[in-house]
């Protein structure tokens, strides 16, 4: 009945990469298990970005 509700272990444990468009780190997701290796960014916007090169997350920063 607990694995029902979720994953209950050590969430510090679970394997971390760095998202390569924004730089914020991203931990693990069952989502993620069958292609972790070929994960590169940590959403659909940094998806998006990635392809506008780094200018465009600056000029979104400071106008």
């Amino acid at each position: 009945m607990t694995a029902a509700r979720g994953f209950k272990g050590n969430k510090q444990s679970l394997p971390r990469k760095v998202c390569a468009v924004c730089g914020r780190e991203m931990a693990w997701r069952k989502a993620w298990a069958k292609n972790w290796d070929d994960v590169k960014v940590c959403s659909d916007a940094c998806r998006r970005r990635k392809g506008k090169g780094h200018a465009a997350a600056t000029e979104a920063g400071g106008g």
